[in-house]
């Protein structure tokens, strides 16, 4: 099911900056925007087929930037 995810609108590819709670940041790049699925963990897949997945409940906020 295509949930129409607002990271998608950024365009095929994209990069993340997720902000933890403790202040740690951690930037992903070459993510598959229509690849995220959330949930208490949200798994992601970047270009090269490697598996991303972020505990939801440590993240403060995520930045998406077009590639």
């Amino acid at each position: 099911m295509d949930l129409k995810s607002t990271t998608e609108r950024q365009g095929k590819y994209v990069s993340q900056v997720i902000h933890f709670v403790h202040g740690e940041k951690k930037t992903i790049f070459n993510i598959d925007s229509s690849s995220i699925i959330q949930g208490e963990f949200t798994k992601m897949w970047d270009k090269e087929g490697r598996l991303f997945m972020v505990n939801a409940k440590n993240v403060l906020m995520i930045e998406v930037f077009k590639q």
